[in-house]
């Protein structure tokens, strides 16, 4: 299989993914990554959770922000129910309450995300944009984060075990390029900023709440470890211990995910076991496309005998 075939692949399966099942009364399955192993990503149940939502609203209304809390870590492997509540219909504005659960021990549904989402029907109004797109290096010129992943693996040697090695360098259906580095390409502190350019690896269909979703995806990847660069220490390396607690995603004008758009992330603050960080996504024209802010949980982890 050629690598154009593998990154169809990837990402018709990355489509598969986001493309929620309805079930009765409001209901919709969200099914598991493929090959998936240990907790769900926190990216996939946002934008499951926004694709059973967007299923629930008509009249041309687009969704232009969500808010969500992370519970509990989601499970790799058993299906995730999404359970929408319709708790407002106006002329302009749509509201959705989506409950993500996966069945517990006992055989109950056992929450794992609570998340609302905003709709609107699109007009014009006021506009400004007083967020300038910072000048970086466009994406042609830089290594793909794939390709530092597996010199970082080749570097490691003996130092890293087969899973963590096949973990890092697994393809992925959404294609990375950063300016500069991020916590796990660096153990030198430095200041909380990071620049990350991403799309889908393959086109994806013209559906403007698909396109939707795989952002919302997206905008769960670099997005924590902002808040661990000023201390030099990364969850690839097993120092830290975290997750993501809330996450806020605002979506500002249309764009498309299989186009290279720019992630500027950012962490003004970090304490209390915790670290919160900003992001704003632009679209090749500088143009803001989304903005982000999410805080999480962040540790430095406590090695046996300390």
């Amino acid at each position: 299989m050629n690598e154009k075939t593998t990154s169809e692949k990837l990402v018709a399966d990355l489509v598969r993914l986001l493309t929620v099942e309805a079930g009765n009364e409001g209901h919709f399955t969200g099914l598991p990554q493929k090959d998936g192993i240990g907790r769900v990503f926190g990216g996939q149940v946002i934008a499951q959770a926004l694709q059973a939502a967007q299923a629930t609203v008509g009249d041309g209304k687009q969704a232009h922000s969500l808010h969500a809390y992370f519970l509990r870590g989601g499970k790799e492997g058993p299906a995730i129910d999404y359970r929408v509540e319709a708790d407002f219909e106006g002329r302009s504005f749509a509201n959705r309450r989506v409950v993500a659960s996966q069945t517990g021990e006992d055989g109950e549904l056992v929450p794992i995300l609570n998340l609302t989402t905003s709709f609107q029907r699109p007009e014009e109004g006021l506009s400004h944009d007083d967020a300038p797109m910072p000048d970086v290096t466009p994406p042609e010129e830089l290594k793909s984060d794939m390709e530092v992943r597996r010199e970082i693996a080749e570097r490691a040697g003996d130092r890293m075990n087969d899973a963590a090695r096949a973990n890092i360098t697994r393809p992925r259906p959404i294609e990375m390029r950063t300016a500069g580095r991020l916590h796990w390409m660096n153990s030198e502190p430095s200041e909380p900023r990071a620049y990350s350019w991403f799309r889908t690896a393959a086109p994806l269909p013209d559906d403007p709440a698909l396109h939707r979703a795989v952002i919302a995806y997206a905008s769960d990847f670099t997005l924590l470890g902002t808040s661990a660069l000023p201390h030099g220490l990364s969850w690839m390396r097993g120092e830290l211990v975290g997750a993501s607690l809330d996450h806020a995603l605002w979506f500002h004008r249309e764009a498309r995910a299989d186009e290279w758009l720019l992630y500027a992330t950012d962490s003004p603050w970090s304490g209390a076991g915790r670290g919160f960080n900003r992001g704003k996504i632009f679209n090749r024209a500088g143009e803001l496309v989304a903005s982000v802010a999410q805080e999480g949980m962040m540790r430095k982890r406590v090695k046996q005998g300390e």
